[in-house]
């Protein structure tokens, strides 16, 4: 088998007296989707943030695309080859959609404007956003500011995908949306971590299925045998909570 996209080893997090991670090993493979799951506060978006850098760990080792990225230098660049969906949408209210796809590619690829417009227009058409490229952000509902957000990350021609909860500041006739076009990365063969609540989502599309609890991976396995056959005790009261699988 190839070398794993990511490889964790043993991270532990603690915020003051709070261990959020607690010793978590944990791989994802190239054109894997990989979904986590678990309660509020299990520690699955501490997880994602400290493969993103954007949280750094106590102890332990993370290597992504083979280089131990807690020895980076150049921060920035690491982070153009992993593109991050935040639960806000974290776009630039004072430009419009296209210059929003269009500033990082600018500023950390170097890109000229044409060569950067260029391929924000390709990855808008992608997420379906063409027909809002000159519109203001602020005046796109949650889910078009969802899609531009991943269009946004889809420009840095990432190698690595993470989405941290992309659908949870969404109203409800929004989520499809924005799944469907994780759904088309997935197909696509995108490498994705997801942190997510959508059960539905999460069976459908993964690969594997993460299941954590209390700063630890309780269970990691296929959609499948999580949701249907799952070994832990927690993670079959967990499933009972949400009314999904067959336990």
């Amino acid at each position: 088998m190839n070398e794993p996209v990511v490889q964790i080893k043993n991270i532990h997090k603690r915020f003051h007296e709070n261990e959020v991670l607690k010793g978590v090993d944990f791989s994802v493979y190239e054109g894997e989707v990989v979904c986590l799951i678990g309660k509020s506060g299990s520690g699955k978006s501490t997880l994602l943030r400290c493969i993103n850098l954007l949280e750094i760990p106590d102890a332990g080792e993370i290597r992504v695309f083979g280089e131990n990225i807690l020895d980076v230098r150049d921060v920035n660049h690491y982070r153009s080859q992993v593109g991050m969906c935040f639960q806000q949408f974290n776009l630039f209210d004072n430009l419009n959609v296209l210059e929003n796809c269009m500033l990082a590619q600018q500023k950390v690829l170097k890109k000229s404007r044409e060569d950067a417009e260029k391929t924000a227009l390709h990855y808008l058409n992608k997420v379906g956003m063409q027909d809002f490229v000159n519109r203001s952000v602020r005046t796109l509902s949650g889910g078009q500011k969802q899609r531009t957000a991943i269009a946004r990350a889809l420009c840095m021609e990432p190698k690595l995908m993470l989405f941290d909860e992309p659908t949870s500041a969404l109203d409800p006739e929004m989520v499809g949306e924005v799944l469907t076009t994780m759904k088309q990365l997935a197909d696509d063969g995108q490498t994705m971590i997801v942190v997510t609540h959508e059960m539905g989502f999460a069976a459908e599309v993964s690969d594997r299925i993460v299941f954590m609890d209390e700063g630890q991976i309780v269970e990691d396995d296929t959609p499948e045998n999580v949701f249907r056959n799952p070994r832990s005790e927690r993670t079959k009261a967990f499933l009972k909570r949400t009314n999904f699988g067959t336990v």
